[in-house]
């Protein structure tokens, strides 16, 4: 969800309006990404080779842009905010992702030096 914030806020053609919208875009987006993504990789397996892996943005734009299309007050106006979207929520997933352990919660790690 703050990923989707973060979007709305500083990408100009990605417009979020409303916290219920923000929590059902984040519920969406989940799965989106785990049940519609991997068959859409699947199937544009050979474009992404031959692109070397790019055409991965292309997908991760579309599956933003498929949450956009199914709620009412979520709006992206093209394929390259729909891009760059995609690109923040993805970044800020894995910077959450860095300090949320195996088990679910988060991990503070304590360095000593005795």
């Amino acid at each position: 969800m703050l990923g989707l914030f973060l979007a709305s806020t500083l990408i100009p053609g990605v417009t979020i309006v409303g916290t219920g919208t923000f929590i059902l875009a984040a519920l969406l987006l989940g799965l989106v990404n785990g049940f519609i993504r991997p068959i859409a990789i699947l199937l544009t397996l050979p474009l992404t080779i031959v692109t070397l892996g790019l055409f991965i943005l292309v997908v991760n734009a579309a599956m933003f842009g498929l949450v956009a299309a199914m709620l009412d007050n979520f709006s992206v106006s093209g394929l390259f905010a729909a891009m760059f979207g995609a690109l923040i929520v993805g970044i800020t997933s894995t910077i959450a992702s860095w300090y949320i352990g195996p088990k679910g919660q988060v991990e503070i790690y304590v360095v000593r030096r005795d």
